[in-house]
Formats: structure tokens, sequence, C-alpha cells
């Protein structure tokens, strides 16, 4: 069974820093690309970063280059997304998803398409960020 489980959400002020953690299992870890997504109230899901060891690739959002690092650990099948000089704007529950990349549309495809087509999904966590 394929489970994703985020963690490290909560209450910050602006401009402070915030990691949050998934933890996955049930899949051959290395084989999909694992993302960041995340939903504020009224407003479309958006990705905001994703990781692919089969692509050698990591992607950002332009709302977060410059202050998100996604980083991923194989042996521990962990991802975790540093967040730094948290805005309010970024309020929203933040979601990891995966999507099997290995046999799948090349590098170039997913280049263009980072945040495509994403299979499993978390529950969410939440993250508030104060004025």
């Amino acid at each position: 069974e394929v489970r994703l489980v985020e963690s490290g959400g909560g209450l910050v002020q602006a401009g402070e820093s915030l990691t949050l953690s998934c933890a996955a299992s049930g899949f051959t870890f290395d084989d999909y690309a694992i993302a960041w997504f995340r939903q504020a109230p009224g407003k479309e899901r958006e990705g905001v970063s994703t990781i692919s060891k089969s692509d050698d690739a990591t992607y950002y959002a332009d709302s977060v280059k410059g202050r998100f690092t996604i980083s991923s650990d194989s042996a521990k099948r962990m991802v975790y997304l540093r967040m730094t000089i948290l805005k309010p704007e970024d309020t929203a529950v933040y979601y990891c998803a995966a999507v099997r990349r290995r046999g799948s549309f090349g590098s170039n495809w997913f280049s263009r398409n980072p945040f495509l087509d994403y299979t499993y999904w978390g529950q969410g966590t939440q993250v508030t960020v104060s004025s």
C-alpha cells in the first residue's frame, strides 16, 4: 500500500522558517518524483516543488524560488521542504504527492510538466504564516 505522510506544519510569523517532512512507503522510492503542492482557502491547488532521482532534477514554482529548498533521503524514504522567509501568502495546506517517473515520459517532458499527473497523495499539513 502506498502511503505518504506529511508532518512539520504549524503557525509561524512572517520571515520565519519551517521544514516539512514527507514519509513515503509502499513503492520504489527512487523511481518516483515526489512533490509538494499547496492549496490555500478559495484557491486552486498549485505545485510548489518536486524532486526526481530518475531525472536528476528539482523544480520550483516561481513564487518560492530562492526561499524554499526540496531534498530527499532515499535511505530514510523521506522528502523535505525547507521553507524560509515565509510570507502570509504561503499560508495553505501543503500536500506531498508522488508519480512514477522510471519508464514514463522522458526528462524533457518532465521539465515542461513537473507538476502534472501525480498519482499518490498524502493527507496534508497546515502551514499558517501570520503577518
